[in-house]
């Protein structure tokens, strides 16, 4: 319900509590009005005390009559009863916010605006909690990889798609550390950010000649980062270093030709963010084994060239103060 207003705008309600004061005042012996015609900063400077009624008159609101009054020296207005009249003029007018439907603004002080108390703060992006410039994070990826393939750049090197006649499957097992390297920039769908990944791999071969492999990548990821979306898409690219049990100096048609081998892989996939310090992934993994023509003449190189599903777990390293 609206509260109900005099002619001079001041809701009811405070002009009662004008009326006590003023009957207050005028019980303890207290002038109620200074003389006729006579300016009220005038009187100030005589000592003669300033009264409620010189001031009612100038102000647009109970609140505005109390500041004008008790700035004055001669105020004779008690400490309680400001306290009193204050209190009922801010209950009018958080009233008369609420009756209208809006939101009711915080008093930050006297030189904020209307419109900065009425604004409302925009939504955060909890992304920002989670891709920033050097966070550091442990990576635990572990795929299953039985799909063969040719080399994927087999064009550049002028050779045709030829697949050898081995069938592998490949489980490699990744323990990573991923440093991001800036925040998320960027316009629309690039949005995002970069990481490195320093990786220890050991990889199983349930199926094929050799039985294993042990590896050293490095690698860079782009993370695509829409607004406050909680599975983000990411393409990365590494590259390393290994040593592999070749069977092709075992006289094993189609085998490694070496142990020390490089390797390639390429990925994509989702990372589903549980919170600011764990997130879950998953995505299709291709990995390319080779000894790079390094066995060559007396053992041909063949290489190993598998894709498939690869899951893994992020977690974050130490604390940050975004949380």
């Amino acid at each position: 319900m609206r509260s109900l207003r005099s002619a001079n705008g001041l809701p009811c309600e405070v002009l009662s509590s004008m009326l006590g004061v003023a009957i207050l005042l005028a019980a303890c012996g207290v002038p109620l009005r200074a003389q006729s015609g006579q300016d009220p900063q005038a009187s100030a400077s005589l000592g003669s005390p300033l009264h409620l009624q010189d001031y009612a008159p100038q102000a647009s609101s109970s609140a505005g009559f109390l500041e004008q009054c008790a700035t004055q020296s001669g105020c004779s207005v008690p400490a309680f009863l400001v306290k009193h009249i204050a209190w009922t003029a801010k209950s009018q007018s958080t009233q008369a916010w609420e009756d209208r439907g809006d939101e009711v603004p915080r008093d930050d002080g006297p030189g904020q605006s209307m419109e900065a108390k009425t604004r409302r703060p925009k939504p955060m992006d909890r992304n920002r909690t989670i891709y920033y410039k050097n966070k550091l994070e442990f990576g635990l990826d572990v795929g299953w990889l039985p799909i063969n393939i040719p080399f994927v750049f087999d064009f550049l090197l002028g050779d045709t798609y030829d697949q050898s006649g081995l069938k592998y499957t490949l489980v490699p097992v990744m323990a990573s550390l991923r440093w991001h390297l800036d925040d998320i920039r960027g316009p629309l769908i690039l949005r995002g950010n970069w990481d490195v990944s320093f990786t220890l791999s050991a990889t199983a071969f349930p199926r094929g000649p050799e039985t294993h492999y042990f590896s050293y990548i490095m690698g860079i990821r782009r993370n695509f980062v829409p607004r406050r979306w909680i599975v983000v898409p990411y393409l990365d690219g590494q590259v390393g270093l290994g040593l592999i049990d070749a069977k092709g100096p075992l006289g094993v048609e189609y085998a490694q030709g070496q142990n020390f081998t490089f390797t390639l892989n390429l990925g994509s996939g989702l990372r589903y963010n549980l919170s600011p310090r764990y997130a879950v992934a998953v995505g299709m993994h291709y990995m390319h084994i080779s000894n790079l023509y390094l066995s060559e003449p007396r053992f041909l190189n063949f290489g190993i060239n598998n894709y498939g599903p690869m899951v893994g777990i992020d977690v974050r390293v130490g604390r940050h103060h975004r949380d």
